[in-house]
Formats: C-alpha cells, sequence, structure tokens
C-alpha cells in the first residue's frame, strides 16, 4: 500500500533551549530569508518526529525546507518522567513552539502542519493568529477529544468479540503492560492507526520511543489510543475554530482512527477550509498513501504562496 521510498536526510540538526531544557530539532533543505519553511507537529501527545519523516520529500521535490523537531519529553528532547499533570499541558507546548520559530529566525513566514495531536496543536496556535502563519494543515486529528472518545467506542465495537474482551478485562484491572492487552491493542493499530503492516521503520521507531518513555502519552491521554483518561480527555477547540485566519487543509484517512465525525467541525467551522479523505487510509496517510500525500500538501502550499504573494 505504500511507496518504498527512502526517507531524505537532514541538512541540519540542532538543539534550542527552552527554559531549563532542550527541544532537538532537524531541517530538510536550506532555511533563507522568504522561503517559508513547512513546521511539522507530531502526535501523541508523546510521540516522536521519526513517523512524520516522509513529510521532508517536501524538500527533495519542491526545495521548500521542512523542520520537524521532538516535543519536550520525547525524542532527541528533554526527558522528564518525574513530572505531572500540571506540568504537561497545551500551554508548555505551545509556548515550545513559539519559542523553535523564534530560534530558528522563521517566526515571520512559515506553514504549519500538525498530524494526530500535532494538529490540535496546531488549531491552538493558529487560533491565537500569529502574524507569520501563512498555512495550516490538520491531518488526522480530532477537534474535540469528546468527538475522539465516540469514535473510539465505535470502532472498538467492530472488534471481534475476544479482542473486546480482552481489552476490557485488562484496562478494569489498569493492567496495560501486559502482553495480552498489547497484542489485542494491535489488532485496533493494524486497522485504524496504520495498515501498513509491519510499519516501517520510522513508525516502529516511534512506537519504540512511545514504550521506552511513555510519561508524556501516558499523562495526557492514556494507556492507548482509545482508553483515553489522561488530562486531554476534556480537550476541545470547536467554539475558537472561527477565530482561524489563515487558509487550512484537512487531511484524513477513510479507516482513520479520526473517523470524519471527528473531523467535522473543523471543515464546519474554519472560514477557509478543504478537506481530503484519503480511501486506502487509516490514521497516517503520509505513510499509507505517500506519494498522493506529498502532490496534495505541495500543490495546497504552492496555491497559498501564489496567493499571499
Amino acid at each position: 500500500m505504500t511507496e518504498s521510498r527512502g526517507l531524505a536526510p537532514a541538512d541540519s540538526e540542532g538543539v534550542v533551549e527552552f527554559g531549563d531544557h532542550q527541544t532537538w530539532y532537524r531541517v530538510t533543505g536550506a532555511l533563507e530569508p522568504g522561503s517559508r519553511p513547512l513546521v511539522v507537529l507530531h502526535g501523541g501527545p508523546g510521540c516522536t518526529h521519526d513517523y512524520v519523516l516522509s513529510i521532508a520529500d517536501l524538500a527533495a521535490d519542491t526545495g521548500r525546507p521542512v523542520i520537524h523537531y521532538d516535543q519536550l519529553g520525547n525524542g532527541r528532547s528533554t526527558h522528564l518522567p518525574d513530572r505531572g499533570p500540571e506540568f504537561w499541558t497545551v500551554g508548555l507546548f505551545l509556548t515550545e513552539l513559539d519559542n523553535l520559530l523564534g530560534a530558528l529566525g522563521v517566526w515571520d513566514g512559515y506553514h504549519l502542519l500538525g498530524q494526530s495531536w500535532g494538529g490540535m496543536l496546531g488549531a491552538e496556535h493558529a487560533v491565537q493568529r500569529p502574524g507569520g502563519l501563512r498555512s495550516l494543515t490538520i491531518a488526522d486529528s480530532p477537534a474535540s477529544m469528546g468527538l475522539w472518545m465516540a469514535a473510539a467506542d465505535e470502532l472498538r465495537g467492530q472488534l471481534p468479540p475476544e479482542v473486546q474482551a480482552t481489552l476490557r478485562a485488562h484496562e478494569d484491572a489498569e493492567d496495560y503492560d501486559n502482553p495480552e492487552y498489547k497484542k489485542a491493542v494491535q489488532v485496533f493499530y493494524d486497522r485504524h492507526v496504520c495498515r501498513v503492516v509491519p510499519n516501517p521503520p520510522e513508525v516502529a521507531a516511534t512506537f519504540a520511543a512511545l514504550e521506552e518513555d511513555p510519561t508524556v502519552y501516558r499523562t495526557m491521554n492514556g494507556p492507548s489510543e482509545f482508553h483515553v483518561v489522561g488530562s486531554l480527555r476534556t480537550w476541545t477547540v470547536v467554539d475558537r475554530l472561527d477565530r482561524i485566519a489563515v487558509p487550512t487543509l484537512l487531511v484524513s484517512g477513510e479507516h482513520d482512527e479520526a473517523t470524519k465525525a471527528c473531523v467535522q467541525p473543523f471543515a464546519d467551522r474554519i472560514p477557509d477550509v478543504r478537506w481530503q479523505v484519503f480511501e486506502k487510509s487509516s490514521h497516517m496517510p503520509h505513510v499509507e498513501e505517500r506519494e498522493a500525500f506529498m502532490r496534495l500538501l505541495a500543490e495546497f502550499l504552492a496555491e497559498v504562496d501564489r496567493g499571499q504573494g
């Protein structure tokens, strides 16, 4: 289902200081005045940049620089396993993003793409109407966690009965590290998270990193994509979406855990919006239908740049 194209190497890597901590980043392409880079926000919260590295294709194909980074607590950025829910907040990650944009000198002109949780974070950034934001791409994201949890319940109900029973038993016991629970979780993931099985190396790398340090994920989300018991469970941006003032591209998959109902408020409430559903994909069209995803993204960004001069 996915193409075998390799991943574009970084042209530069580094860290920026973020208070007493560090945010790691990499750039594919050259950051030059007026280049209008694409900044990529990974999901989770608690994942790493690895699984969205295919989006660096944009730099190789169009010359537009692409910035990836690991959000605080994850990947190559500072890990803080002793911090609790009062530390891991949406506001923290918004401040980190602002800090990165300023440190890299792109604050006056950039595009933003957020995948899953990254799209939620991107929407939170966009409703503040930052002056340098040129466009927003929201990929596979819910407009509220209430919608996400309702969709998860519906999709869980379509799993084989024995898988559902295993999930319930271990969740009731809070036995999330049990191999039987993880095996049952994988049935859902193979249907609704990434339908390329086995997962490509960059996707597997993110899952391995999440397994090694689940601090942020378990604090803000929970033990799995569909058992949300963390601090984000009441999050919503629905009532603020009309404040997004830049052209916005919505992307989702036909088999996505971010179902159409999850995405619909973005389509209904963002003033300048368009929506593409990838028929062969679940939660990762950038992996599952990579070439088509990149064409769509490149065309959207070029159209925005032409319109804005």
